[in-house]
C-alpha cells in the first residue's frame, strides 16, 4: 500500500492524509439472505487490475475459500472446479504471478490472495501479467475468517473501488472546532480587563495585578525566543524523533490536564451549590475542584495509554488538544499589535522556510516538516493536532481510519491576534476588532480549506491566515483613526497617563499650577 502524506508543520498547518487509488472494497453479501451484507478492504496494483467505481458496474461472483492452499499447482484446484467464482487463497510458496495463471486457466472469475502479514499490491514485471485478465487482489486473511463467521458460506463478492474525494463533511467540523477555540479563547482573554473596567491591555496595570500570577505578556525578547525554541525543537525532532516523541507526549499529558481544569474549573466555579469543603495544612480545598482534578488527570492519562487506538482515541485528544489551545489563548497575552505582527510573522517565515527550503540541504529531499509531521520511523504521532474522521465512506476509510486533521499553531497564533483585539475592544468599549478578526479568521479558513479541495495538497494554513487576520484588524484602526493607540497598545495608554496636565480639573483657566 502506497501512502501519500501532505504534511507540513507539526501543529502550524492542515495536514490533510491521502492514500494512492490501488484500494478497494470487497463487498460480502449472503445470496441466501441478502440483507446480510458487509465490505472489507482490498489492495490491487492498477497497472494490472482495473476494478469499476461503483458497484452497480461490478461483477458479482460466488465466493470459493480454499485459503487452506496457495493454489500453487494445478492440483491444488478443488474437485469441484472454481469455474466463474472468485477463489480466495493464502498468499505465499509461489509468486502472484503463478497463482493467477492457475486460476485464470482453471477458470476461475477473480482470485482473491488473503495474507496474514498486512496488505501490499500485487507486484512483478509488466510482461508477467499480460497475459492474466481476471482480477487479482489481496486481501486480509481475518477478513476472509470474518466472512464465514458473520455470513456463512453462501456469499457473492463484489469487487470494486470508489473514487477518492477530496471534499469530506470533516472538514467542516475542523472549521466548527477551529472558530469555537480562537473565539472562546479570545473572548475569555478579555475578561478580566472587562472586569476591571477596561483600563489595561496588559497584565502590567494596577487593575490587572491579581491576574499577573496566572497570565503571561509577551515582549519583543519573549517573542524572539518563542520562535527560536521552535526552530530549534523541530530540528532536534527531526534527528532524535524516536526519543523526544515521548517527551512531547509527556509535555502534551500535563500541559492539556492543566489547562482542561482551568477551563472546567471557571464553569464549575459559578455553581452556587456543592461548596464542601476541608482545610489541608493551612489550605482550604473544595470537594468539587478535586474531583475535577482527577477527573482531568484521569482523562489525560487514558489518553496516553489508549494514544495508539485509531477508532475513538481521537475524542479524548481533540477535547485536550480544544482545552489546551483555549487555555494558551487567554493565558499568553499579546500588550500591543506590533508584537501581533512580528510574532505572525516570524512563524509564518518559520512555516514556508522548514517546508518548502529544507528540502534542499536534506539528503532525501523531504522538508524536515514532512518528516517530522510524518513521524519518521515511528508508529508514535505528536499530538499536536485535532483529529477528525473522514466520514464520507470509500475504500480509504474501509481499509484504515482517515483523519482530516488541523495543526494547535493554526488556531493559537491567529487567537493570540484575536485575543489581544478582544482585549482592545473592552478598552475603547467596542466590540468591532474582536468580530472583524474573527469573521477574516473564518474567511482565511474556507479560502485554505477551498485551496485544498482544488488543489487536492495539504495547504500550510498560517499562510492564508496571517495575512487576512493582520490586514483586516489593520484596516480598521486605521478607518477609526485608532492606528497609532491600536500598534502600541498597553504602551501608549502608559505613555498617554504619565503625561502631567497643565490644568487641574478644579483650577480655572488661564492658571497654570506651579
Amino acid at each position: 500500500m502506497r501512502h501519500r502524506l501532505y504534511a507540513r508543520l507539526h501543529g502550524l498547518v492542515i495536514l490533510i492524509f491521502q492514500v494512492s487509488a490501488d484500494l478497494g472494497v470487497l463487498r460480502v453479501t449472503n445470496y441466501v439472505t441478502p440483507a446480510l451484507s458487509s465490505d472489507y478492504c482490498l489492495v490491487y496494483n492498477s497497472k494490472w487490475t482495473h476494478l469499476p467505481q461503483t458497484s452497480n458496474n461490478a461483477t458479482s461472483y460466488v465466493l470459493k475459500n480454499i485459503i487452506y492452499t496457495g493454489l500453487c499447482k494445478n492440483s491444488d484446484v478443488p474437485a469441484g472446479g472454481i469455474k466463474d467464482e472468485a477463489v480466495a487463497v493464502m498468499r505465499g510458496n509461489c509468486t502472484f504471478v503463478e497463482k493467477g495463471r492457475i486460476a485464470q486457466a482453471a477458470g476461475a472469475g477473480a482470485m482473491l490472495i488473503a495474507s496474514e502479514d498486512g496488505l501490499v499490491p500485487p507486484s512483478g514485471n509488466q510482461t508477467d501479467y499480460d497475459n492474466i485478465t481476471i482480477p487479482v487482489v489481496m486481501i486480509k486473511s481475518r477478513d476472509i475468517l470474518d466472512v464465514e463467521k458473520t455470513l456463512g458460506k453462501n456469499v457473492r463478492v463484489q469487487l470494486f473501488s470508489p473514487p477518492v474525494s477530496v471534499f469530506d463533511y470533516s472538514i467542516l467540523i475542523i472549521f466548527l472546532i477551529a472558530m469555537f477555540t480562537v473565539s472562546v479563547g479570545g473572548y475569555w482573554s478579555g475578561v478580566p480587563d472587562e472586569d476591571a473596567g477596561g483600563r489595561s491591555l496588559s497584565d502590567s496595570g494596577n487593575s490587572e495585578k491579581k491576574q499577573s500570577d496566572k497570565n503571561v505578556s509577551f515582549t519583543v525578547f519573549t517573542v524572539l525566543i518563542f520562535v527560536a525554541v521552535c526552530c530549534v525543537m523541530l530540528v532536534l525532532l527531526y534527528f532524535f524523533y524516536k526519543y523526544l516523541v515521548y517527551v512531547v507526549i509527556a509535555i502534551f499529558c500535563l500541559a492539556s490536564a492543566l489547562a482542561l481544569y482551568n477551563c472546567l474549573s471557571a464553569l464549575v466555579t459559578k455553581i452556587t451549590v456543592g461548596r464542601c469543603r476541608f482545610t489541608f495544612r493551612t489550605k482550604v480545598i473544595e470537594v468539587r475542584l478535586l474531583f475535577l482534578a482527577t477527573f482531568c488527570i484521569a482523562l489525560a492519562v487514558i489518553w496516553a495509554v489508549f494514544r495508539n487506538e485509531e477508532r475513538w482515541v481521537w475524542i479524548l485528544q481533540n477535547i485536550l488538544g480544544i482545552a489546551f489551545c483555549i487555555n494558551f489563548i487567554k493565558t499568553l497575552k499579546m500588550p500591543n499589535f506590533k508584537l501581533c505582527v512580528l510574532l505572525l510573522i516570524l512563524l509564518l517565515i518559520y512555516d514556508v522556510f522548514f517546508v518548502f527550503i529544507t528540502p534542499f540541504f536534506t539528503k532525501n529531499g523531504q522538508s524536515i516538516m514532512i518528516e517530522v509531521a510524518a513521524g519518521p520511523s515511528s508508529d508514535e504521532k505528536l499530538p499536536v493536532v485535532i483529529r477528525v474522521p473522514r466520514l464520507m465512506n470509500s475504500a480509504q476509510t474501509q481499509c484504515t481510519v482517515m483523519f482530516s486533521l488541523l495543526g494547535f499553531g493554526d488556531m493559537i497564533v491567529p487567537g493570540l491576534l484575536i485575543a489581544y483585539c478582544r482585549r482592545f475592544d473592552v478598552r475603547i468599549d467596542s466590540r468591532i476588532y474582536f468580530i472583524s478578526c474573527t469573521l477574516a479568521y473564518a474567511v482565511g479558513m474556507v479560502i485554505a480549506f477551498t485551496v485544498l479541495i482544488l488543489t487536492k495538497m495539504g495547504q500550510p494554513a498560517l499562510l492564508y491566515l496571517v495575512p487576512f487576520t493582520i490586514i483586516t484588524s489593520t484596516v480598521i484602526a486605521w478607518r477609526r483613526g485608532e492606528i497609532k493607540m491600536f500598534w502600541k497598545g498597553s504602551s501608549y495608554e502608559v505613555l498617554e497617563s504619565s503625561r502631567k496636565p497643565l490644568l487641574q480639573d478644579d483650577e480655572p483657566p488661564g492658571v497654570i499650577s506651579e
